[in-house]
């Protein structure tokens, strides 16, 4: 099986970190309009909450990325942490973005 390239890779992080947030935010927001809760609330609680998992989801677990560490700190491989750390990175992009989206969506930050 062929592996993809870099940038396609560092792309991915950043929309899977994105739609991680954002799915599991805006159904997590439906589920507390079917249980009689405030779904906006919710929804906002929700995003800060998610926000971790979806770096982990979009970085691909923490095995990898600490493999990756490893490989380039112990065998002199630079190429590879500074790729991981751009990984990293971009997944932190997605999950900012996709908060930014639900704090205007749901506009919890004014009072």
């Amino acid at each position: 099986m062929k592996e993809i390239g870099f940038f396609p890779t560092f792309i991915e992080s950043y929309f899977i970190a994105l739609g991680v947030l954002l799915g599991g935010s805006l159904i997590g927001g439906i589920a507390s309009f079917l249980t009689g809760q405030p779904p906006l609330t919710a929804v906002a609680r929700l995003s800060s909450a998610l926000r971790i998992w979806a770096i982990v989801a979009a970085i691909g677990g923490t095995f990898d990325a600490v493999y990756s560490f490893e490989r380039g700190i112990f065998n002199a491989e630079t190429k590879d942490v500074f790729k991981q750390i751009l990984l990293i990175l971009s997944a932190l992009g997605g999950a900012q973005t996709g908060a930014l989206l639900i704090n205007w969506l749901t506009q919890e930050y004014l009072s």
